[in-house]
């Protein structure tokens, strides 16, 4: 998303200024106070918010189709397709393609012995300075080895605002929506959650 865009999509402190143009701006004789209608439009507002984040589902922010992988597949051939994908995680399906787990670069840096908190050049640094780089121990060990389990799903109905409070309450960045099934018809990341936001306001 771009800066212009993440500024529009920011919340928008009104001024006093603001509403007296406002005030202004609306004919005939309004009987209220410049800080009775702040007021009064931040909870209209509030209310606004809340109604659309539950009007709307993940069916209809999600993303489709789901990048999967593989029960079956080793570290090396994950992280390949992860990075062929451009993306940073991806639920891990079962040969009957239901979900067995989410992988996600956090498990990658949790099996390197690294914490969350290191950035892509603390790593590389690391390796620079080292003879053998950290992801060398990823060789030779597979997807179930690092993989979260039991995976969070949830089905197309569940509304944006329950998504939010799940990224939140779980710590997660990714959230596979499935059907009765078990098996992916989509995803919610948190770049479909922000979009979402900006298109409600």
């Amino acid at each position: 998303m771009s800066e212009a865009n993440d500024r529009f999509c920011s919340p928008i402190d009104i001024s006093e200024l603001d509403i007296l143009a406002a005030m202004k701006d609306i004919q005939g004789y309004i009987d209220i106070s410049p800080g009775d209608f702040k007021e009064v439009f931040q909870v209209a507002y509030s209310h606004a918010v809340h109604r659309l984040m539950d009007a709307r589902k993940a069916g209809d922010i999600m993303t489709r189709p789901v990048h999967c992988v593989e029960l079956g597949m080793d570290l090396v051939q994950t992280a390949t397709f992860l990075a062929d994908k451009g993306i940073t995680g991806a639920p891990v399906v079962d040969a009957d393609g239901r979900i067995a787990g989410v992988v996600s670069e956090k498990d990658f840096l949790a099996r390197m012995g690294i914490g969350t908190s290191h950035s892509f050049m603390q790593i590389i640094a690391h390796c620079l300075h080292n003879k053998g780089c950290m992801a060398t121990v990823l060789r030779n060990h597979a997807i179930q080895e690092i993989m979260t389990t039991p995976a969070i799903t949830a089905g197309p109905e569940i509304t944006i605002g329950a998504i939010s409070a799940l990224f939140i309450d779980r710590q997660i960045n990714r959230l596979p929506i499935v059907d009765t099934d078990g098996r992916p018809v989509g995803i919610v990341t948190r770049t479909d959650l922000v979009q979402s936001y900006c298109i409600t306001r």
